[in-house]
């Protein structure tokens, strides 16, 4: 039985977490190791996930080792990684974790080489399922956020829940520190695209949100960040060939995570689409503002935060990969968000008492 899980492991030396998420994921995931770290004092912690996702969770002083697992576009076949799993085999694991459910992190799971198996399902079963993992534990509410469902995870695995714990280091190097003080005392922080053209804000509208935003007085300066990518870059220059502002400062590409998370804790607030950076922002106790196109699951992606406003609308064509607004790179239904709704949502949270980090 899943609930006796943890009796079953309570004396466990290592224990992997397989997540193979990008950065919003985990994000999501910090709590959830910081529950294993109260519940197996004496283990070390490691984690399995996407290369975005590792620089993420090494910066998570609770988990004591993070392997990336290069994921692309299509995702390659899994036995391209085979010197990985060699290398997580090698490393005789006790306990073995999967939150997502997902085929690929189940097999990878079953691979790992560990005595004890657990996984979340997710809906997605096979006949095979039981051969993998022994230990299932059934699917969790989707009207909890995503942080929250894996928490319960480990509870219906009989681990005792503690408060909700995020705690992240951040970079304080000399270079970091410079460019947050460059930045000033009244930044906002803007991110400008997510990981799909569907879930992005128009272009014109985010130029128009920031001249409001420093017409008003609200910033004193705005700094961006994007993606590497040929869509983010695309989408960035468009956007400075509307606002040339020198109050709106492009941060550098490719900047360390760690950097990252200074320069947002260091603003005031941050403003964007659906994205990982969202969710680093909020877990960091930054003040958020957001967009979202209202499709199937996106509830439990909102930031729970006192001081985050959800934007959102109606999405008609959500699941539909070959209708107009794919076809168009551009969800019709978020320019249905108006410039003065963002600049009064960002008003509100910049307004509002400060609280700590949650996600």
């Amino acid at each position: 039985m899943p609930s006796s899980y943890f009796d079953r492991t309570r004396n466990a030396r290592k224990i992997l977490v397989v997540d193979l998420g990008f950065l919003g994921d985990s994000v999501h995931l910090v709590p959830a190791c910081w529950e294993l770290r109260r519940n197996y004092p004496n283990a070390e912690l490691h984690t399995l996930s996407a290369v975005v996702g590792s620089e993420l969770l090494a910066l998570v002083p609770c988990v004591d080792r993070a392997w990336a697992y290069p994921l692309t576009n299509p995702s390659p076949p899994w036995w391209k990684h085979l010197d990985i799993l060699r290398a997580i085999r090698r490393e005789r694991f006790d306990v073995a974790l999967s939150f997502s459910g997902g085929d690929r992190p189940v097999l990878v799971t079953a691979l790992s080489g560990a005595c004890h198996r657990l996984a979340h399902d997710n809906g997605r079963s096979h006949f095979y399922n039981p051969w993998l993992v022994k230990n299932w534990v059934p699917r969790q509410r989707d009207d909890l956020p995503v942080f929250e469902q894996r928490r319960k995870v480990l509870e219906a695995a009989g681990l005792t829940l503690g408060p909700v714990t995020w705690d992240l280091r951040v970079a304080d190097d000399p270079e970091t520190r410079a460019l947050c003080a460059s930045l000033g005392p009244r930044c906002v922080h803007l991110s400008l695209s997510s990981n799909t053209d569907l879930n992005d804000w128009p272009v014109a509208s985010s130029a128009e949100f920031v001249e409001g935003l420093l017409g008003r007085g609200a910033a004193g300066t705005v700094a961006l960040t994007s993606g590497a990518g040929h869509r983010e870059a695309t989408r960035l220059e468009e956007f400075f060939s509307r606002v040339r502002d020198p109050c709106v400062r492009r941060l550098p590409l490719g900047m360390p995570l760690g950097r990252l998370a200074a320069v947002l804790k260091h603003c005031s607030a941050h403003f964007g689409p659906d994205s990982g950076v969202l969710h680093l922002a909020s877990a960091l106790g930054v003040p958020t503002v957001a967009t979202f196109r209202e499709r199937g699951g996106w509830r439990q992606w909102i930031p729970t935060s006192v001081r985050h406003r959800t934007l959102s609308a109606p999405c008609p064509c959500s699941g539909d990969r070959r209708g107009d607004c794919a076809a168009r790179g551009q969800a019709g239904c978020l320019k249905a968000i108006t410039v003065g709704q963002a600049l009064d949502a960002l008003g509100s949270v910049l307004s509002g008492p400060s609280v700590g980090g949650t996600a």
